[in-house]
């Protein structure tokens, strides 16, 4: 007999994964236990009465099959311990609206970052911010831009799938080692200025650039994320929402001015910068009001052993009037940042797997066609891809095809990665670099609107 098995919404809201069956329902005491199921869009799993052995599960059907019938598996599913087809684990970040979990993918054991939000408390304003960011992340197409591969939802949370970046915050090892050496403070920020010029590129303002919100993939890649107060305007639009960290709020926020949100974004850039090679923050105060004084006043002292090039380029981004400041591009030519070769923004790639099912292997690229075996392997079928189509990034399916998807562009990409033939010396002690964070005084861990 054909036994067929649910893979629609399982245990506790869970989403799993979506496929159509051909064969008819089963008759027995099995049925009774599946029936409150829908048959429709799920996996047929064969089976004989007469003794002939079944034939082998694959990786989707017996996952779908756990989710319904692994004690286990839908306890944890019950719990929150999985989301769709993640393994929930540690928490590794706190946002104002939101945490973040490391989850497992079951299918590919890619591991991930979750984002999770309560539903109950996403008011209209939270609720623009996050469509916002799952908008500004699907749009951007740069190997130093976090991925988006995935949205679940159950009754309660909406829960972000993201790329997960091992190294942990650019702030983090800051405040753990000290600031960077100047070979590694041009590798990090020229990844963080191509990224920000892509985004600028694509019409979005980021409006939250600090060292919080750059991530470490490996000890030499960073990876600008957190959009969730990203927004889509022209250059020459002016915003009113006063939102992101004051140490790196430039000063018309504070003068409640309308702003242009590239020049915000430059700001940002050049508090990081001095941030990243000093180890302490331009602008310090105990409270908001005294840092905004320090931010309008614009003072503050750079170290002399901060290479002159380097000075020049801090002084040219922390400019008080928004049109005085260096633009991306003068940035990205300038004298302290001539060695580095920047990196490109990708060619936009597809986020819905539709395609795969409609293209013939000579018409797939080399990463397409290894996807789409890949996909095959688990035993995501071509059918499965066409009953898929519309679903965007709220569909499993989708999410394992973007996994597997920027799988292929990482293995690439370190293929091609240059090779650093040489190691700048740094005549600073780890000690010395220390001390010079020490006198931060006051961080951007609270990310407020003003």
């Amino acid at each position: 007999m054909t036994a067929v098995y649910p893979s629609g919404v399982g245990p506790a809201g869970a989403t799993v994964g979506s496929s159509r069956g051909s064969g008819a329902g089963s008759t027995g005491g099995q049925d009774r236990r599946y029936a409150r199921w829908s048959r429709q869009d799920s996996s047929d799993i064969a089976t004989d009465d007469e003794g002939v052995p079944a034939r082998q599960l694959t990786p989707l059907e017996r996952l779908n099959l756990d989710m319904c019938q692994d004690d286990r598996v839908v306890r944890e599913l019950t719990v929150g311990r999985r989301i769709g087809f993640y393994k929930v684990r540690g928490e590794i970040g706190c946002g104002n609206f939101s945490h973040v979990k490391l989850g497992i993918h079951a299918l590919t054991n890619d591991k991930v970052a979750i984002k999770i939000l309560d539903k109950t408390k996403l008011d209209q304003k939270t609720q623009r911010l996050l469509s916002r960011e799952i908008s500004s992340m699907e749009r951007l197409h740069h190997p130093n831009i976090i991925r988006l591969y995935e949205v679940v939802e159950t009754l309660s949370r909406l829960h972000l799938v993201m790329e997960y970046a091992a190294g942990g915050e650019l702030y983090t090892k800051i405040s753990m080692e000290g600031k960077l050496s100047d070979i590694d403070s041009k590798i990090v920020f020229s990844q963080i200025l191509s990224a920000v010029k892509h985004m600028h590129d694509n019409s979005i303002i980021h409006r939250d650039l600090k060292a919080e919100n750059v991530f470490y993939t490996c000890s030499t890649c960073v990876k600008v994320g957190d959009f969730g107060f990203s927004t889509l305007s022209r250059r020459d639009e002016t915003l009113n929402t006063f939102c992101g960290s004051p140490p790196y709020a430039a000063p018309e926020l504070f003068r409640d001015e309308h702003y242009l949100g590239v020049f915000v974004d430059i700001w940002a850039l050049g508090v990081m910068l001095f941030f990243m090679v000093t180890g302490t923050m331009p602008f310090r105060a105990d409270t908001v009001a005294k840092l905004k004084r320090c931010i309008l006043e614009g003072a503050y002292v750079l170290p002399s052993w901060v290479q002159e090039p380097c000075q020049r380029l801090i002084r040219g981004i922390l400019q008080p009037q928004p049109s005085d400041r260096c633009s991306v591009e003068q940035m990205m030519g300038c004298e302290w940042l001539l060695p580095i070769d920047f990196p490109r923004a990708m060619e936009p790639f597809k986020l819905d797997p539709s395609y795969l099912a409609e293209s013939t292997p000579s018409e797939l690229e080399e990463d397409e066609a290894e996807v789409r075996a890949a996909l095959e392997i688990l035993g995501i079928t071509l059918e499965h891809i066409l009953n898929n189509q519309g679903k965007d990034c709220r569909s499993s399916v989708t999410g394992v095809y973007r996994i597997l998807l920027h799988r292929a562009h990482k293995r690439r990409a370190v293929e091609s990665m240059p090779v650093v033939t040489h190691v700048v010396g740094s005549s600073v002690s780890k000690k010395d670099r220390l001390k010079a964070y020490h006198s931060l005084r006051h961080t951007s861990k609270l990310c407020v609107i003003l």
